[in-house]
């Protein structure tokens, strides 16, 4: 049984499914979790996660394929990044085991919530780590709190994939040495208000530069950014402040290993944006979100326009998003089945 939705007209909203995952972490130790029906956490007022921020998240989906089965993509990159977070914010960590395992649980408790093949509509997870626990110094938390839920969420580009504009911000995402490579929750409240800004004036959101220097791309928005350049080379930003996109990273793999082009991780210059030929916006939500032009101060850059989608893009797109959908063959250990 399906759940009578509209699959092909659902947008990026919440909506309660029926069972969601939850463990608690008390005396040094994950407790048992278990599926529960209830969507509304009880915590202590003095919680950390509420005062100090200390708390992560992650985001993943699982697919329905052409034969009624369902993927899970690379679950294992999203327990070691919410790992990560939790080593730089002094919480817990859960196993990559135990991650995959509850991921697995909640997508079978939910199976009615996934959409139909083809429709576009996937079942997104949302697992998060909050500190929890009666306390009001700035200390780390007395317990925590991890659970995963889900909800169903439509294609993203409706009508297919259309490029979007960008404007440069004089705001930072994230602090030299900060917090930006970790998936936390104080980088995105810092995001709010020049994404406003930005939309404001017509953009669809920002382009944050290196917060040291001004002078580099960092992310797009809450996605990185990628480029397409004249030689065919596949270039996205290093710093130690972007949030490693599993996106990317795969990504980088099928620019090189299928469709042979060099793949870099490297200084992209805001003011050297003509090397590019095409541009992009990539994360789990779009998995690509085409750039059609940048606004840097009072000058416009158009890539490969602002109507069409260039074609290095489309090829990528559809090569990843036919893998997450069991369409086209996955490199080893990309997809995990939910049995």
């Amino acid at each position: 049984m399906m759940k009578d939705l509209d699959w092909n007209n659902l947008g990026f909203s919440y909506i309660k499914t029926d069972y969601r995952y939850i463990a608690y972490w008390k005396n040094g130790e994950w407790q048992k979790g278990e599926l529960v029906t209830d969507n509304v956490l009880h915590i202590s007022e003095g919680s950390t996660a509420l005062h100090y921020g200390q708390q992560c998240f992650e985001g993943l989906k699982a697919y329905r394929c052409k034969d009624g089965s369902i993927n899970l993509f690379r679950p294992d990159e999203n327990a070691k990044r919410m790992q990560r977070s939790c080593q730089r914010l002094l919480m817990p960590e859960v196993s990559v085991e135990m991650f995959i395992d509850v991921c697995k649980q909640v997508v079978k408790a939910n199976e009615e919530w996934i959409g139909p093949y083809g429709s576009g509509a996937t079942l997104y997870l949302r697992p998060f780590l909050i500190g929890v626990g009666d306390n009001i110094g700035v200390n780390v938390a007395p317990e925590y709190i991890f659970s995963i839920f889900v909800c169903p969420v439509g294609a993203y580009f409706k009508g297919g994939l259309k490029p979007t504009n960008f404007m440069v911000s004089n705001y930072d995402r994230a602090a030299p040495h900060g917090t930006g490579a970790a998936k936390v929750g104080g980088n995105y409240a810092a995001s709010l208000y020049p994404g406003k800004k930005a939309k404001i004036q017509g953009y669809a959101d920002c382009i944050y530069l290196d917060p040291t220097t001004h002078t580099k791309i960092e992310e797009v928005g809450s996605a990185n950014f990628f480029g397409i350049t004249r030689d065919n080379k596949f270039i996205t930003p290093i710093s130690p402040s972007i949030l490693p996109s599993i996106t990317k990273y795969s990504l980088l793999y099928l620019a090189k290993e299928r469709f042979g082009m060099e793949a870099i991780e490297g200084d992209i210059y805001i003011n050297q944006l003509d090397q590019f030929s095409e541009a992009g916006a990539c994360g789990t939500a779009a998995v690509i979100t085409p750039i059609g032009g940048i606004l840097n101060g009072d000058d416009f850059h158009v890539f490969y326009s602002e109507t069409e989608v260039g074609p290095v893009t489309r090829k990528l797109y559809e090569e990843l998003v036919g893998i997450q959908f069991g369409d086209k063959p996955a490199p080893e250990g990309w997809i995990v089945k939910v049995e």
